[in-house]
């Protein structure tokens, strides 16, 4: 097939026109096009310019030589590989030791599908509780503020992404084609198809809960085994070399592979393994606050007179900015049409987030604004990090009265140092709810300094960012793991053999593709040991 790149066309472009404009690029008739698959789309909507739709598509012609000289001419046209993901396989019979994998985020879940797939026969084993049974403590913490710190928005089947926008972006360019072999998995245990080909692809919590229960009954189809509720605890060594785990209830589990897929969030286990002398490094991460304002604000200043059209949806935006001080502030996680959730998992703490379902059509756009901090920033030591996040976690906590409301403010007010005595036309979507309060007491000084510089950068790039209606709810702290456990080229902890760091709590991925390919990478890796004669 010929794949034809940047075929574009006016965003409200009626389907036939996309054969057309294909026919065009190519230089002949409609006639000779026999199919044509949209590989990617996305939406052109960059200031001073008509909204344009983009695609990449492969067609198959009548006659693809006559075009040939054609083909080679043109940037936009290549002839196309069709290859799919190839899982590795080796001579290794599922009644040998079966690897063990703590978490089942992203990272986890997807390592743990190779390897089955592989006929590895894995044992999952995840702290909290399946995903049908992790909405209903969810919604028990946003309607009554009664936390589960074992089953909570950090903790259970699916990691943190299942209560987010479920992004699926990455800038990968993986040629083994990983990432269509996420995308694909997730469309079999019942994504939207359109994830397949959206420059942005998104799933929305409401899929996701859906997707991870599909994908889990597709592992236990192919001999893999989830434990829920058996939180890792301690490990079992043999001087440099990992023997198997131990579970909270005392059960001991050998295995020579460990996959650790914990995520940003278990900081008990973080300190058993630092115990347990695993190599772990402090790194920057960021914190902040979650913005709200109306989404049709966003649409108007991304789409223009366009806002609102059924074709467009609600509209997004990234924002970055160096102060002068040289601290990164940035847009992380927008949400449009989404929500702010309370994602804590630590009793008397506030943790924000946000979330959206995948219509995306709540009145409300919402993004954390944050501000980076690096190990200059916080205590000294591996660990320096969460004590960071869980001291302003608990300053939250206090600011919003004591009850797991988060504190919240004017982002105007904010900017002028001034209590907010009443609020704007946006009205916070925080649950458990929210208490009017100084977010400048929030946060150290030198951060809430960054953001509001920042800040009024992007009113300035997007007018009325910081306009009189913006609310701020805080605090955002769980954006990356604060620490990474230092691992090999072989992806072993550098420390302790037949342990494989993965995800976002190892410190080497950030977002659900990212970890996906990460938890894929390690599969393979304990595969292709296996066949060089490893054990």
């Amino acid at each position: 097939m010929i794949k034809i790149n940047n075929l574009t066309l006016p965003f409200d472009h009626l389907p036939d026109e996309i054969k057309k404009e294909a026919a065009i690029k190519l230089g002949i008739s409609e006639d000779e096009i026999l199919t044509l698959k949209i590989r990617r789309r996305s939406l052109d909507a960059r200031a001073k310019r008509p909204l344009r739709r983009v695609y990449a598509v492969a067609v198959e012609i009548r006659d693809e030589a006559s075009i040939s000289n054609r083909v080679q001419r043109s940037k936009d046209l290549a002839i196309e590989e069709e290859k799919n993901y190839e899982v590795p396989h080796v001579n290794y019979k599922g009644n040998q030791e079966r690897p063990v994998i703590v978490g089942t985020g992203p990272a986890g879940m997807f390592a743990g599908l190779i390897l089955a797939e592989a006929g590895f026969n894995p044992i999952l084993l995840e702290r909290g509780k399946l995903a049908r049974e992790r909405v209903k403590d969810i919604d028990c913490f946003w309607k009554e503020g009664k936390l589960n710190p074992e089953s909570n928005v950090q903790f259970g089947e699916g990691g943190a992404g299942t209560f987010s926008d479920g992004k699926l972006t990455t800038r990968v360019k993986d040629r083994h084609r990983r990432v269509e072999k996420i995308l694909q998995e997730m469309v079999s245990a019942g994504a939207p198809p359109e994830i397949l080909i959206d420059h942005k692809p998104h799933v929305g919590t409401a899929n996701l809960v859906k997707v991870v229960g599909n994908l889990r009954e597709k592992i236990e189809k192919l001999g893999g085994e989830y434990r829920f509720e058996s939180r890792v605890d301690d490990l079992i060594l043999n001087g440099t070399h990992v023997n198997g785990v131990v579970l909270a209830s005392g059960e001991q589990i050998t295995a020579a592979i460990v996959v650790l897929a914990i995520g940003h969030s278990a900081r008990d286990t973080f300190t058993m393994l630092q115990a347990r002398g695993l190599t772990i490094e402090p790194k920057p991460f960021s914190v902040g606050f979650r913005i709200e304002h109306a989404q049709l604000l966003i649409d108007q200043k991304q789409y223009g007179k366009h806002a609102g059209h059924p074709a467009l949806g609600a509209a997004d935006y990234q924002l970055s900015y160096r102060t002068s001080l040289g601290r990164t502030v940035y847009s992380f996680c927008m949400c449009p049409g989404g929500y702010v959730i309370g994602a804590a998992s630590d009793f008397d703490t506030v943790v924000t987030n946000g979330m959206s379902q995948y219509n995306r059509d709540g009145k409300n756009a919402n993004s954390a604004i944050v501000a980076e901090v690096t190990p200059a920033d916080f205590p000294a030591g591996p660990l320096g990090g969460f004590k960071f996040q869980n001291l302003w976690e608990k300053k939250a906590f206090e600011l919003g009265g004591g009850n797991y409301f988060a504190p919240a403010q004017l982002v105007k007010d904010f900017i002028q140092g001034k209590m907010t005595s009443q609020l704007g036309s946006v009205t916070p979507t925080y649950k458990p709810g929210v208490q009017l309060a100084d977010l400048n007491r929030a946060l150290p000084t030198d951060i809430t300094a960054a953001i509001k510089e920042g800040l009024g950068v992007f009113n300035q790039r997007l007018p009325g960012f910081s306009g009189p209606d913006a609310i701020f709810t805080g605090v955002e702290t769980r954006t990356s793991s604060p620490l990474r456990i230092l691992r090999g080229k072989d992806g072993q902890c550098v420390s302790v053999k037949g342990i494989y760091p993965v995800g976002e709590g190892s410190g080497y991925a950030g977002g659900i593709m990212s970890s996906a390919l990460d938890g894929i990478k390690a599969a393979e890796k304990i595969i292709h040991s296996r066949d060089e004669g490893g054990h």
